[in-house]
């Protein structure tokens, strides 16, 4: 894609391929351009198209509707945020009085769509000219350009003293590539400009990659894990006024808007104890965010090894912060036991899941020979150093 495509798609003519392409996309990719371009669309302009409308296509996990009026890059949709994050961090930032937000690294526009659908006049500042204009044509086809104004330049060099707050998203993809880039010294804008902002501007937001090294935290940040529906998918380091707790963990889930939260140090240590009646495997975003030890407290929990994140208690308590499962037998591994017992009890289907084994749940699943019409869950993991398989079935809702 570059400026004359993307122009083009602007059009009359292009609006038009667009919607032929929608018609067409997600099937056969040489059949689609064919039908396009026997319905007299020019070759360039239905390639165009067609790419367009296969990344709306899988956009609208991350965008609902929206996607479907979206222009997009493949690099730029694998790093947008997601509408549900992007909505709550955009509904926090106007609850703590911000009205004007620098977005530097704005990509295709998510998170300044999300912050001027919340009244936040937004400045965006993003480096490649064809994700700006994308940008800006977002803004203008969710009916928001009177509050986005999008800037093709470099965003180490935007004055941020006229803005409340700045919000940034440094690229974690080298450019030309795709590659993801997991040194944040690597990332663009670069690490010590990012970490320098807070310094600069007393309201400061970075959106992080959640594998960060809790190292790299800067001194009175809050860090926050977001989660979707199960899904660990970002992290952001809340400066300066901002910040409100050491760590965060975020859980959202899109069907119903909820939000959870769990806060705490991220320094304590959950106890230990034996295997009990019920296990909870805590949602990914309280695990990166070391958080483990405050929902084991809530949840009158304890570890059975203490590296490993999977908490036993003698109750089962409704959380949105890990799923909990009653454990009907402990064994030892051995596969010919294990596949013994679930012969026995005709278990032809196995939820497997795992956490500090070195066992490949496939393979297992292949090894074991299933066959039966019952179904059970297995927890693969260590108790006191020992490989050991906890076999479950799920708690019904409400504990």
């Amino acid at each position: 894609m570059d400026l004359d495509q993307l122009a083009a798609l602007r059009t009359p003519e292009g609006s038009a391929a667009l919607a032929a392409a929608g018609r067409v996309a997600g099937g056969d990719p040489l059949a689609a351009a064919a039908a396009l371009r026997s319905g007299g669309i020019p070759g360039d302009l239905a390639a165009a198209a067609l790419t367009q409308a296969e990344l709306r296509r899988r956009a609208a996990g991350k965008f609902g509707a929206a996607a479907a009026g979206m222009f997009l890059t493949r690099a730029g949709l694998e790093q947008a945020t997601r509408r549900a994050v992007a909505a709550r961090r955009a509904a926090r930032l106007r609850a703590a009085g911000v009205t004007t937000l620098a977005d530097l690294g704005c990509g295709l526009g998510a998170d300044a769509l999300a912050a001027a659908r919340a009244g936040i006049r937004v400045y965006a500042v993003e480096a490649d000219p064809v994700t700006a204009a994308m940008a800006a044509a977002n803004a203008e086809a969710a009916g928001l350009a009177d509050l986005v104004t999008v800037e093709c330049g470099d965003a180490t060099a935007f004055d941020v003293t006229g803005v409340d707050a700045v919000f940034c998203d440094p690229a974690r993809r080298r450019a030309g590539t795709g590659r993801r880039v997991f040194d944040p010294n690597a990332y663009s804008p670069p690490w010590d400009f990012v970490t320098g902002l807070a310094a600069r501007v007393p309201r400061t937001v970075v959106k992080v990659a959640p594998g960060l090294d809790h190292a790299l935290i800067p001194a009175g940040a809050e860090a926050e894990w977001v989660s979707v529906d199960g899904d660990l998918v970002e992290a952001a380091l809340w400066c300066g006024e901002l910040a409100e707790v050491p760590r965060r963990a975020t859980v959202l889930r899109e069907r119903d808007d909820a939000v959870s939260l769990l806060a705490g140090t991220g320094a304590q240590e959950a106890p230990v104890g034996p295997v009990r009646r019920f296990l909870y495997d805590p949602d990914p975003a309280v695990v990166r965010a070391h958080l483990v030890a405050e929902l084991a407290a809530g949840l009158d929990a304890t570890l059975a090894d203490p590296s490993i994140a999977y908490l036993y208690a003698d109750e089962a308590r409704p959380t949105p912060f890990a799923r909990c499962l009653e454990i009907t037998d402990v064994l030892p591994f051995s596969l010919k036991r294990l596949r013994t017992l679930l012969r026995e009890r005709r278990v032809g289907r196995v939820e497997i899941r795992k956490r500090g084994s070195a066992l490949e749940p496939e393979k297992l699943r292949r090894d074991l020979r299933l066959s039966g019409d019952e179904a059970a869950g297995l927890a693969l993991t260590r108790v006191a150093g020992a490989p050991t398989v906890l076999v479950c079935r799920p708690v019904p809702a409400g504990g």
